[in-house]
């Protein structure tokens, strides 16, 4: 399985071309009724859009990433609460957390069975596991003709490792059951063409990343002379985002020999002194 991708390169520009604190607050409004009390642990936190918004509604939370550049956006954010961590790998004891909340991150840590599993480990019986992931959903009909001068860019983003069917299986294999299937609520997303062009020319997205040249440009160059072609290069289109919300459930109530089920008293810890920053 490949390595997860670190974000370090876009840490300066990613709130200002993922959505910024807006896309914040609206993943947040579709998280939080599905979140019982107890703390959160955010995989993936980023700069901490999502996770500062929950907080903001009340909840106890923390975060991980593997991209110190994220990292410390996040830290200025939610100070103290955020650490520097593998998803395969967290920093956080067995039955600890009450969710685990995976945001638009399952397809940049890949292993997503291995993510899983650990997100199974940490939560408590009873707890859950919320995924937004794979790629954008779209209503039939939907498709502006931005979309159609990017179709040579489509069939590789959508060739991700977080499909419904492979994030399902590794939830079920990780002892999770699905217990809400969902869309989240559209984000307001405008763009013209000559934002997508310096998009691409500026690979924002991570899904040109790994590409040698020869490969980006046999993708890009259409996309680019398609986008140019097009009336308008400066009206901004409405393009509202959805993604895929599941929620699965830890139902599995038995603990460990000597340990009384439904117990609760586990922290987050600091796994590594080698951390940038630290759970409490």
């Amino acid at each position: 399985m490949s390595e997860s991708i670190r974000f370090d390169r876009v840490a300066g520009q990613y709130d200002e071309t993922r959505g910024g604190p807006a896309r914040g607050r609206l993943a947040a409004a579709d998280l939080s009724p599905l979140l019982g009390p107890g703390p959160v642990l955010e995989v993936g936190v980023g700069t901490g859009l999502v996770v500062t918004a929950l907080r903001e509604a009340g909840h106890d939370v923390y975060g991980i990433d593997l991209s110190p550049a994220m990292l410390a956006v996040a830290a200025e954010r939610i100070p103290g609460r955020v650490a520097l961590a593998d998803a395969r790998a967290l920093p956080v004891r067995t039955d600890a957390v009450s969710a685990v909340v995976f945001v638009a991150a399952l397809h940049a840590i890949r292993d997503v069975p291995a993510a899983m599993a650990e997100a199974a480990r940490v939560l408590r019986a009873g707890g859950r596991v919320l995924a937004v992931h794979g790629p954008p959903v779209n209503r039939p009909g939907n498709r502006d003709d931005l979309a159609t001068a990017t179709a040579s860019l489509s069939e590789l983003r959508d060739a991700r490792p977080d499909s419904t069917a492979a994030v399902d299986d590794a939830a079920r294999a990780a002892g999770l059951t699905l217990v809400e299937d969902t869309i989240t609520t559209p984000m307001p997303w405008y763009e013209s063409p000559a934002d997508l062009i310096r998009h691409v020319e500026n690979r924002i997205w991570s899904f040109l990343w790994d590409l040698d040249d020869a490969a980006y440009h046999a993708v890009a160059d259409p996309a680019i002379a398609a986008l140019r072609a097009l009336p308008d290069q400066d009206r901004a289109r409405e393009r509202p985002y959805r993604a895929r919300l599941a929620v699965y459930a830890r139902v599995t109530v038995a603990g460990p020999p000597g340990v009384p089920a439904g117990t609760t008293d586990s922290q987050l810890r600091v796994c590594s002194s080698q951390d940038a920053y630290s759970l409490p």
